[in-house]
């Protein structure tokens, strides 16, 4: 039996990590297009060691995916030095690899100048599919290494925020990009930065589908029951206190579908128009009413 049970775990995690290479692959493959397609021809370097390896192309002729390897070689040793383990650098190490090839590999089969001579647009389009990659890399457990490794290292060892490091680091391409390649393609590049962000964010985390509601009320029983009867869903409550006034105060908790919104705040001030309310974002429930939780 308990061979059996030994023999499932191997499978199970034999076919997650099947898995995770090809969502690592196609990763880079859709991050690889983003750069021959709209960063090189438009001459943006959007951040990072790939931002830098733009820049090295546009300036001296270097193959992009060549110097985002060579680059990402002593960063990734020193990651494998400062935290420990190969097993935290083996997905972006593969990633990296695959990354650097395909856009050397498949950069002949690309239109030299891009599929658009608008800029703006190969920001943007650059930057949701560099995103793309990035949060299905996250996804992986991967990430593209370069700076985002870097930040790593530097939160671990020195107890600096992930994103100021990562986002200084970021800057100082798109600076050094606004010297070499001229300020409006630095402009560009924070776009294609931002963009990536929010389209990495987006594919992480997928989209805000749910509302948080704290509710602040005198009358805890009746609004609950509101509630409860018309949206059923379920309301968590425990006492509070008014720092301000001193007075007991009832505090309610409740999760709701964002068409939901404005129903839960008709039936609550129907209930108590003194009540305060303040609705919160978030991504995914899990649970009764929501997504099962396993």
């Amino acid at each position: 039996m308990s061979l059996q049970k030994s023999s499932a775990r191997k499978r199970v995690s034999r076919r997650e990590i099947i898995g995770d290479v090809i969502i690592l692959t196609l990763a880079g493959l859709i991050a690889s297009v983003g750069v021959n397609v709209f960063y090189a021809p438009a001459g943006i370097a959007p951040g990072g060691v790939a931002g830098l390896s733009v820049i090295l192309n546009s300036v001296i002729g270097t193959p992009i995916g060549l110097m985002i390897l060579i680059l990402n070689i002593p960063i990734q040793i020193l990651a494998y030095r400062m935290l420990g383990s190969w097993h935290l650098v083996a997905k972006t190490i593969f990633l990296v690899a695959v990354y650097s090839a395909a856009i050397d590999l498949l950069q002949p089969y690309f239109p030299p100048t891009g599929i658009t001579g608008d800029r703006f647009l190969s920001a943007l389009f650059g930057g949701i599919l560099g995103g793309t990659g990035s949060g299905l890399a996250y996804r992986a457990g991967g990430s593209f290494g370069g700076t985002s490794t870097l930040a790593v290292i530097l939160q671990k060892k020195m107890g600096t925020s992930f994103n100021n490091t990562y986002l200084y680091t970021d800057m100082g391409v798109v600076a050094l990009a606004g010297l070499a390649l001229g300020w409006e393609a630095a402009l560009y590049a924070m776009v294609a930065i931002f963009v990536d962000g929010a389209v990495a964010d987006y594919i992480l985390e997928g989209p805000s589908t749910i509302r948080t509601a704290t509710i602040v009320t005198n009358c805890p029983q009746e609004v609950s029951a509101a509630v409860i009867s018309g949206l059923e869903r379920g309301v968590t409550g425990w006492e509070g206190e008014g720092m301000y006034t001193g007075k007991e105060r009832h505090v309610l908790f409740v999760t709701v579908r964002r068409p939901e919104v404005k129903e839960l705040r008709r039936l609550v001030f129907q209930v108590d128009p003194d009540a305060f309310i303040v609705i919160g974002h978030g991504h995914t429930a899990y649970g009764a009413g929501f997504r099962p939780g396993r």
